[in-house]
């Protein structure tokens, strides 16, 4: 019989394997798997992109993946093929205890385009545990009084496996006095009593030592053993009575520790010590002796430990009473664990979409997640919701799983990402919540130009300057990120089509920095204007345009140039002054110009050396020379002044003018011309011939000088009061700069004639020597009223161009004062 039942077990479990190994597809879109524990790691499950309907390879293409609703994944997907193996070996007892059956639950997710499907796979137990007593040597203490057919409870054994393979038969060693009776719990394994055959003796047989052993259903079977010891006990008459034999109480699961649970009570008719009563736990699971304690005294059993009704509903306990004299005896408290509301939603991210191009469409799917509240029996319906106001929405897919989607546009360089709050809430009573944070970030894309931070720039360069001097920069930012912010920078050509631009100035294309190529000069361009292109480095790129000015500072490099008197000549020029010239009476003027601007052409003028220093002076404003004292008859003929004219730059520039002062008793002399004495050369010769030939030379020219002076004092006498005119030329040509002539060919080709007229006031009477560079000037008549040339434009009463009267001497325009 034994060898039957073997048989059709083991047949039992094949089929159940058989049946439970095929895959079941039915319920809410599942897929369902199962395999046996214990199996090696990589041993193979499924083909799951077959179940999904995919062609092979379609799984890494749309970046599939497996994803558990706990913390550990046990399976692994192949995705080039589609098979499902095992992660590692599978323990069904430390994956779900005693619960039965055991299923693993899992999430597939694709991601391109995202999507999920359930699954679960599970897993079938196998006989891998043998039963265990957890007391190995009870010990059983009976009166030799006790009763035939007395029961006395063993401490059953605990199979980890479940069905079949669990618990399923006690034996008992062969004895004398005991058989072994098998009875079943409404909740937990089987357990054996001892039913007393034969009265016990003490003094024939204190003591008698029994086996007890537990047998599984497996194939083969497992078993374990224990050890009993059964101790005889003198005469006690009477037994403990439970005033009832089963005790019911309902317990909540959030109840504290040291609770009242439920109060026992057991009396004995005995007297003495026999009728004292001991309460005690006795036989219980480990379990149960964690979780519940009696008070050995008052029979009251209190919590001990937490309650858990997700984790263990109903709790049977065995309570035994003890009298004095040893006799026990023995009920059971059944406590119902109730369900309160002390397990908030759990929220189960499976995939995020984490960055988000920020031009992300509406509805478009940043995340998926599910909800699932372990209290089953109260807390109510879920909701989810977001905390914060975000261009996001929840929007639920299918049952207790949910989508996180755009319902906003979206702007990088508004908010660069957000941390998105997931609440869930059940009903309760109480409410309980749990908040989970996805962080999404947002992505750039380039959808801002370049600005630059002026609109305008004026930048500055000194003339002079060394090549590729660094002379500014611009900068343009870009609110985008990455390539789309790295700004370049290029010159742009003038819309004229005129390139000389970048002959001038060069850009760094990286960092907007601006360098002249050349050396500046200011008399040559003052400033000049360009434009600046920033480019990002998006695709396409996009741009930006800014007006930059450079402006070109002075510097003193143009020393003052001499227009009058010339000094271009082999013989300085010379003016006339009679002797009878007042104090104060206007000789000439140095007229010069300086090619720099502001105050380096500031010129000033001053009196360096002379013949005399305290018969001229010279006006440091306008360059005028007057006379500054009476000429007297013992004044040299000859007076030469060299004039000092500089202008007033850091550091100042100068140059000299040298001039001759003929001083004359009257205009009826002839026009003398003198040497320079100190352009005069003596020539050294060894031959004696040729300094004799040179002294010869010299006296016969300082004769024919002395004949010609008294000829022409000799006739001015005779023409005395008379009033002449002289016209002196001092040099053939006159050549000035370009920019100050005004002429077709830029040069004067006539002339520099100065003329003046005598005391009397005939002639004319102001310095004609400006009439080729101000052709516009106005020039006094014979009567010494002004008359303008021809299309001037200067009134003919002008203060500066009036004659100076009865003196007759010239005065110089206040152009070039």
């Amino acid at each position: 019989m034994a060898v039957a039942r073997r048989k059709l077990l083991q047949s039992r479990q094949v089929g159940s394997l058989l049946l439970f190994l095929c895959i079941s597809a039915a319920g809410a879109g599942t897929i369902r798997y199962s395999v046996a524990e214990e199996m090696e790691s990589g041993s193979f499950v499924a083909n799951v992109a077959k179940d999904l309907g995919l062609e092979v390879g379609k799984l890494a293409a749309r970046g599939a993946r497996l994803v558990s609703e706990g913390n550990r994944l046990h399976f692994r997907l192949h995705r080039r093929t589609g098979d499902l193996f095992v992660k590692e070996k599978l323990d069904r007892e430390s994956l779900c205890g005693k619960a039965d059956p055991c299923v693993l639950h899992f999430e597939i997710v694709l991601v391109e385009p995202l999507q999920s499907f359930r699954a679960e796979v599970r897993v079938f137990d196998i006989n891998d545990n043998a039963p265990i007593f957890p007391n190995k040597e009870p010990l059983l203490k009976i009166p030799e009084s006790t009763p035939l057919g007395s029961r006395f409870p063993l401490q059953g054994a605990q199979d980890l496996d479940v069905g079949l393979n669990g618990l399923q038969n006690y034996t008992l060693s062969a004895n004398a006095y005991f058989h072994l009776h098998t009875r079943f719990r409404s909740h937990g394994p089987k357990y054996a009593e001892l039913v007393l055959d034969k009265p016990l003796d003490r003094e024939e047989q204190p003591q008698v030592n029994l086996t007890i052993t537990a047998v599984d259903g497996g194939s083969p079977p497992k078993s374990g053993t224990a050890h009993i010891r059964v101790e005889v006990l003198d005469v006690n008459d009477h037994v403990p009575q439970f005033s009832r034999l089963v005790y019911r109480a309902q317990v909540p699961e959030n109840s504290a520790n040291g609770s009242l649970v439920v109060t026992v009570t057991a009396t004995d008719l005995d007297e003495g010590s026999n009728k004292k009563i001991t309460y005690s736990l006795a036989q219980n699971s480990e379990a149960i002796l964690q979780t519940f304690q009696i008070d050995s005294e008052n029979g009251e059993v209190r919590l001990r430990g937490p309650l858990d009704f997700e984790a263990i509903e109903t709790y049977d306990i065995d309570i035994q009473a003890t009298d004095g004299g040893g006799l026990s005896a023995h009920s059971k408290v059944l406590v119902e664990v109730v369900d309160v509301n002390d397990n908030p939603p759990e929220v189960t991210v499976s995939s995020v979409s984490s960055p988000l191009p920020e031009d992300s469409p509406l509805q478009t799917v940043v995340a998926l997640f599910s909800l699932r509240d372990r209290d089953v029996r109260v807390g109510g319906k879920i909701t989810c919701f977001l905390r914060e106001d975000v261009p996001f929405a929840v929007k639920p897919t299918f049952r207790n799983a949910y989508s996180l989607v755009t319902d906003r546009g979206l702007d990088r360089e508004e908010v660069s990402g957000y941390n998105i709050t997931l609440v869930a809430m059940d009903t309760g009573p109480p409410s309980l919540s749990t908040e989970t944070v996805i962080e999404v970030l947002i992505s750039d894309i380039n959808d801002n130009p370049p600005v630059f931070r002026e609109d305008s720039y004026i930048l500055t360069v000194r003339e002079n300057n060394s090549p590729a001097v660094f002379i500014g920069k611009v900068h343009a930012e870009d609110l985008d990120l990455g390539e789309n912010a790295q700004v370049t920078y290029s010159l742009l050509p003038p819309k004229s089509g005129d390139l000389s631009v970048f002959a001038y100035i060069s850009i760094n294309s990286d960092n907007g920095k601006l360098y002249a190529l050349r050396t500046m000069d200011y008399e040559a361009i003052q400033d000049f204007q360009f434009v600046i292109k920033a480019t990002d480095g998006g695709f396409p790129s996009l741009s930006n345009q800014v007006m930059v000015r450079v402006v070109v500072l002075d510097d003193n490099d143009n020393r003052p140039m001499i227009l009058y008197p010339l000094q271009n000549g082999t013989l300085p020029c010379n003016d006339l002054v009679p002797r009878s010239a007042e104090v104060g009476y206007l000789v000439t003027k140095v007229v010069a110009v300086d090619g720099d601007s502001g105050q380096n052409s500031w010129l000033s003028y001053h009196l360096l050396k002379a013949s005399d220093s305290g018969l001229f002076s010279v006006q440091q404003q306008n360059g005028e020379i007057r006379t500054l004292r009476q000429i007297s008859e013992r004044d040299p003929m000859v007076q030469r002044l060299i004039i000092l004219v500089q202008d007033h730059g850091e550091p100042a520039l100068s140059t000299t003018a040298s001039l001759n002062i003929l001083l004359v008793d009257g205009f009826s002399e002839p026009f003398l011309q003198f040497r320079d004495p100190s352009k005069q050369t003596t020539m050294v010769n060894p031959s004696t011939k040729y300094l004799v030939i040179s002294l010869a030379v010299l006296s016969f020219l300082f004769l024919l000088s002395v004949t010609v002076i008294s000829i022409i004092h000799i006739y001015q006498k005779i023409k005395y009061r008379e009033k002449i005119t002289i016209q002196e030329h001092f040099y053939d040509d006159c050549n000035f700069p370009n920019h100050l002539v005004r002429g077709a060919n830029g040069s004067l080709s006539q002339p520099c004639p100065y003329e003046m007229s005598s005391a009397t006031g005939t002639g004319t009477s102001e310095f004609r020597f400006l009439k080729r560079f101000m052709p516009n000037f106005p020039f006094p008549n014979g009567t010494g009223e002004v008359k303008p040339e021809a299309g001037s434009s200067l009134p003919a009463d002008s203060d500066r161009n009036r004659s100076r009267g009865s003196e007759g001497h010239a005065r110089v325009p206040n152009d070039y004062m």
